[in-house]
């Protein structure tokens, strides 16, 4: 996979950040959920043991390309 630096909202660049795929998705690097009940209501929403989700900034948003 290739990443294409989008923006960050970062002094130093560390996080949080986005970036564009070279297969057609995005990634982005925010501050792991660990709370426990965000965590429960995440999986009564089908989020799978194998997965997680990160927290940015709506911040952010501003980096992602228009559809």
């Amino acid at each position: 996979m290739e990443l294409r630096f989008l923006g960050s909202d970062s002094d130093g660049g560390a996080c949080p950040n986005v970036y564009e795929t070279d297969r057609d998705t995005f990634v982005v690097q925010g501050t792991k959920i660990t709370d426990p009940g965000a965590l429960a209501a995440l999986r009564a929403r089908g989020l799978p043991d194998h997965e997680t989700a990160v927290e940015i900034p709506r911040s952010l948003i501003k980096y992602f390309p228009d559809a």
